[in-house]
């Protein structure tokens, strides 16, 4: 495939997509031959050679086949292929991490005799900075692996700034940013290969390496760079250091693995088949003409940076459209303040979704009396989709609905066996409703759900989704990718491994997530997120009337989302985090607006910045028994009326120099429990009300007008 975008066969890549779509195998072949070297350097690269690489390209084609039929914009397949590999990588990047945190393996260490770096070195017989650069990708953390993949490409030519962007979910400005942080970082790596390869070592480094096993991990890359940066005899070995896009094109060639070529044959075979089931379009099995293809393409390894490249020269890059993403994914909006919650209006009576919208606090207990389409755990897909002739599965409803019209799904329990993608837009004035027929209860089942699958994408605007439950998903139980207009209400999302409710992407805009609960989601420390909004952008967005509880990392988490966010009223307990304000791995300076939130009893930090430098405003909020109230000493955050007590490190807060503080229990002093009506949670952790609405209590109530957050009026 060249940059011109048409392959062997002449046809482009956006008619090879809808051609594959819709059963061409000589289509798929073509398009899967083109594109497997791409995915291969990004994962080889952003993995530093791990055995893993060849299995994690092979699931990362299966995906890309099985979500082709899909696919709505074909000519921006390279850019939605890219996503999914990144995203996969982050994914299998975080169960590594998992693991190793279960068995107590804090820091990763190298094995000689698998180590690739090592092995690409004595392949190729690199000299020089050649060797260093190979050796400093292995210094590099998860983020600036995936983002170096990333960048290369985009330096090879065969990726666009744009759609780096896109995979990294930042706009092409931030984009750059964490680019030059990444290769700053980089370059201090290999001021590190380089001193430490000097003999004798100075003696201050010597020191700084006692007791170092030659691992790369997090601890002795501070230790070992912290004495470098700091040294000027080591740090004299950073001076001369040539640009490492000027080196790395001279590396020598490698073939790509032979038992990729194989294991390949089998996934996409797979893949064929699974497509058609899911799609009914794919009808023929991919060949294995679509691996043997790649023969001829060569792999450029240096230590994780493997990239694929062409016999002949390749021309310059194809400009990518602005927007190009994954399917419903748009470019960043600038950055907003953030704009109070629109409910949208109820239809005018005698409409069957009327119900839809007004179902609520204002309408009673949350649910639907009518409905357009109806599902329930013994209904037919065979169906008609009316009260009398159920559908049975979610994945049937979604293929037939229409702007407008609500879907309402029976009580009990159904119990998909793979991933229902939500990907028909409504509109301003039609929106489309999922929820509960009210006074019922529907459970979703989420644990026959292949581990490589969200139990719910939504890749879609203009929904409310309300009054259901979602527990056992081996992934995440809903992600919301790109969406906008989308009010989530009365949800109980919990039990699922890495998360419950999350919304990310750029384009992710005018969302509200009400009065719902996320809980015991990856249970474990270092697991799963009760509710994240990250790895994206766009305005407007409001969480309110929430609780996050018993979830392994972070109760509510707004990490890599680089523009404001409001969480009002809402409730994080028994987490490992309460509130995470940003970061993520951005550079992003992002002021989130949180008022009258309270975090308690979670074994880390109760708020907390994660890195995140922007005016974070916190405004009546209370942090109660967690280990540290509020963490902010990055944020120029404004803090007014807030209460820290009875935290293990103290009632102070660690604030940034920039921060401002007023009104706050630590800057009036004397604070203690007695400032509050009860410290017996019990009430705040009983069920909702039939609404959905947060109990009543009293529990950190304050004492007239101090600080801290007003409980009773969340209720």
């Amino acid at each position: 495939m060249t940059d011109s975008g048409t392959g062997p066969t002449g046809r482009g890549v956006s008619e090879l997509v809808r051609d594959a779509g819709s059963g061409d195998s000589g289509a798929m072949e073509e398009l899967l031959s083109s594109h497997l070297p791409l995915v291969y350097g990004i994962v080889g690269r952003a993995l530093n050679g791990h055995a893993d690489v060849d299995d994690l390209v092979q699931d990362v084609m299966l995906r890309i086949v099985r979500g082709l039929p899909g696919l709505r914009e074909p000519e921006r397949f390279r850019s939605w292929a890219v996503a999914i590999t990144y995203r996969e990588i982050q994914q299998h990047q975080r169960r590594t991490f998992r693991d190793r945190f279960r068995r107590n393996e804090v820091e990763e260490v190298a094995d000689p005799l698998t180590d690739f770096a090592e092995r690409t070195v004595a392949e190729l017989e690199l000299t020089g900075q050649r060797r260093d650069l190979a050796r400093a990708a292995r210094w590099l953390d998860a983020d600036d692996r995936r983002l170096l993949a990333l960048w290369w490409e985009e330096e090879a030519g065969r990726l666009t700034r744009a759609e780096v962007a896109v995979a990294v979910g930042l706009d092409p400005g931030h984009t750059a940013v964490r680019i030059r942080r990444m290769k700053v970082r980089l370059e201090a790596a290999r001021t590190v290969v380089r001193a430490l390869a000097v003999a004798p070592r100075c003696p201050g480094l010597a020191d700084a390496a006692a007791g170092w096993d030659g691992g790369t991990g997090a601890l002795w890359r501070k230790r070992l760079t912290r004495h470098v940066r700091g040294c000027p005899q080591c740090g004299e070995q950073g001076a001369g250091l040539v640009a490492p896009e000027k080196l790395l094109p001279g590396l020598g060639l490698v073939p790509l693995p032979g038992g990729l070529l194989d294991g390949m044959r089998h996934a996409v075979e797979t893949a064929s088949v699974v497509g058609r089931t899911v799609a009914g379009r794919v009808r023929d099995h991919v060949t294995a003409k679509s691996v043997t293809a790649s023969v001829a393409v060569l792999a450029v390894v240096t230590g994780g940076l493997t990239y694929p490249v062409w016999h002949a020269p390749a021309p310059s890059p194809r400009a990518a459209p602005p927007a190009a993403g994954p399917p419903a994914q748009r470019a960043a909006p600038a950055p907003s303040r953030p704009a109070p919650v629109r409910i949208p209006a109820a239809p005018a009576s005698g409409s069957p979704s009327a119900a839809a919208t007004s179902a609520g606090r204002t309408g009673g207990a949350i649910g639907v009396t009518r409905a357009d389409i109806y599902l329930a755990p013994d209904g037919s897909d065979s169906g008609d989709g009316s009260r009398t002739r159920p559908y049975a599965t979610l994945g049937k409803a979604a293929s037939v609905v229409r702007p407008g019209q609500t879907i309402a799904m029976r009580g009990g329990t159904y119990r998909p066996d793979r991933g229902v993608a939500l990907t028909t837009d409504g509109a301003a004035g039609r929106r489309i409703t999922l929820s509960n027929v009210r006074g019922e209860r529907p459970v979703i089942d989420a644990s026959a759900v292949p581990a490589s699958d969200w139990a719910v994408t939504q890749q879609a605007d203009h929904w409310t989704v309300q009054g259901l439950e979602i527990r056992g998903s081996a992934s995440h139980a809903y992600v919301c990718r790109g969406c906008r207009n989308t009010v989530f209400r009365g949800l109980s999302l919990h039990h699922n491994a890495k998360s419950g409710l999350t919304l990310r992407d750029a384009g992710t805009e005018d969302n509200s997530v009400l009065d719902s609960d996320f809980h015991s989601n990856g249970p474990k420390p270092g697991g799963g997120v009760g509710l994240g909004v990250k790895f994206g952008s766009g305005g407007g967005n409001v969480v309110r009337g929430c609780r996050a509880f018993g979830n392994g990392a972070d109760g509510i988490d707004l990490g890599g989302f680089t523009t404001p966010v409001t969480v009002e009223s809402s409730w994080s307990y028994r987490n490992g985090n309460g509130f995470t304000l940003g970061g993520g791995g951005t550079t992003a300076e992002v002021a989130h607006v949180l008022t009258d939130d309270a975090a308690w009893d979670n074994t880390g930090l109760g708020f907390n910045d994660e890195g995140n430098a922007g005016a974070v405003r916190l405004t009546r909020n209370t942090a109660f028994r967690n280990g540290t109230g509020f963490y902010l000493p990055s944020a120029s955050a404004v803090l007014t009326a807030n209460a820290a007590v009875g935290n293990a490190e103290g009632p102070e807060p660690v604030l940034a120099d920039a921060a401002r503080s007023e009104g706050n229990t630590w800057d009036g002093g004397g604070a203690g429990p007695s400032m509050f009506a009860t410290t017996d949670s019990a009430t705040a952790e009983s069920p909702r009300t039939a609404d959905a609405a947060l109990p009543r209590t009293a529990f950190l109530a304050p004492d007239g007008q101090v600080p801290g957050a007003r409980m009773a009026a969340a209720g």
